[in-house]
C-alpha cells in the first residue's frame, strides 16, 4: 500500500535531508513524517552516539532510535534512509549531502534542525567550552549544512529549499540562555545573508521560530526551569499557557506543517524570513 497523498503534490519525489532527526517525538521526526506523507524521499541524520558527559538522554539521537524512526516511516509507505552525521564536522555534513545525492539521486531540501538546548546557565556561570558547544552545533552546524547543501543545489540548477529551525529565542532574550539565544539570533543573520546570495539560484532560505514545544528535550527544559524558577512544574506550565494567546505550547506537528509549507511551491516567493510559529506568543 502506497504512502497517502499530502497537501503539496509537487513535493512528491523531492529529496530532503534533516539533521538532528534521530530522537523520538522530536521536531526532526515530525518533519520527516510530514514530508514523507508529501512523497518526499527523506534522509534522517543524527550524531548516533553520546558526545559528552552528563547529557540528558533526550539530547541524544542514537543510531538505534534513528533506525526505529526510519522503520516506522517505511511501514507507512515512505522512502527514508539514515546517515550518521556530526554537524560540527565539515566532512560529515558534506558526506550527508553527497549521500542524499547518491542514494536518492538529488537534493532539493535541507533542514538544519540539529541543536543544543540543554546547556542553560547564567551568563556569568557559563563555562567557555559550553558556550562554544552551543554556538558550534546551533550555528556552525547550520552554516555547514547551508554551505554543502547549496553547493549541490547550485550544481543541479533546479533551485531548492534550505530551512533553519530557530526558536522564540531567535527574537527575544531569556535568562539562563545567553548562548542559546545568541546562536538562534545568529541563525536569522545566516538566513538573511544566505537568502540574498542564493536567491539568483532559486534557492530559498528561511527560518522557523517555534515557541516552546514539549519534545523529549522540551520536557527536560520544563523540569529544569520549573526548578530554577522555584515555581514547580504545574505552576510553570500554567504560566506558560497563560502568556500564549492560543492557550497552549506548540506541538511537533505545528512545526512540521510550517516546514511542509515552506518546502512547497506555495512558498516559492518567500525567502529570508524568520517565521514565528508560536500561537501568538512571539509576534515580531
Amino acid at each position: 500500500m502506497g504512502q497517502p497523498l499530502g497537501k503539496f503534490a509537487e513535493l512528491s519525489g523531492k529529496v530532503a535531508v534533516i539533521t538532528g532527526a534521530g530522537r523520538k517525538d522530536g521536531l526532526g521526526e515530525a518533519m520527516a513524517r510530514r514530508l514523507a506523507i508529501e512523497g518526499v524521499k527523506v534522509v534522517l541524520t543524527d550524531i548516533g552516539q553520546p558526545s559528552g558527559e552528563n547529557l540528558p538522554q533526550s539530547a541524544i539521537g542514537t543510531t538505534e532510535e534513528m533506525e526505529q524512526i526510519a522503520m516506522e516511516i517505511r511501514a507507512t509507505g515512505g522512502e527514508v534512509a539514515t546517515f550518521t552525521c556530526n554537524v560540527l564536522e565539515p566532512q560529515d555534513v558534506q558526506s550527508a549531502a553527497e549521500f542524499a545525492l547518491g542514494h536518492f539521486g538529488g537534493l532539493d531540501i535541507w533542514i538544519n534542525n540539529a541543536g543544543i538546548g540543554y546547556l542553560m546557565e547564567p551568563v556569568v556561570d557559563m563555562a567557555v567550552d559550553k558556550w562554544d558547544a552551543v554556538l558550534g552545533v546551533n550555528l556552525r552546524g547550520a552554516f555547514l549544512g547551508t554551505k554543502y547543501a547549496a553547493e549541490i543545489m547550485q550544481r543541479q540548477g533546479r533551485g531548492g529549499r534550505i530551512i533553519n529551525i530557530g526558536s522564540q529565542a531567535s527574537k527575544s532574550g531569556f535568562p539562563h540562555a545567553a548562548a542559546y539565544t545568541a546562536s538562534k539570533h545568529g541563525l536569522i543573520g545566516l538566513t538573511r545573508s544566505a537568502a540574498i546570495e542564493l536567491g539568483p539560484d532559486k534557492i530559498t532560505v528561511n527560518t522557523i521560530c517555534p515557541n516552546h514545544v514539549t519534545t523529549g528535550l522540551g520536557a527536560w527544559q520544563n523540569a529544569h526551569f520549573s526548578d530554577v524558577t522555584g515555581k514547580g512544574h504545574e505552576r510553570y506550565m500554567e504560566d506558560m499557557r497563560a502568556r500564549i494567546p492560543l492557550g497552549r505550547p506548540g506541538l511537533q506537528e505545528d512545526i512540521a506543517k510550517a516546514c511542509a509549507f515552506l518546502c512547497s511551491d506555495e512558498a516559492a516567493y518567500i525567502t529570508g524570513e524568520a517565521m514565528n510559529v508560536s500561537g501568538g506568543e512571539e509576534y515580531h
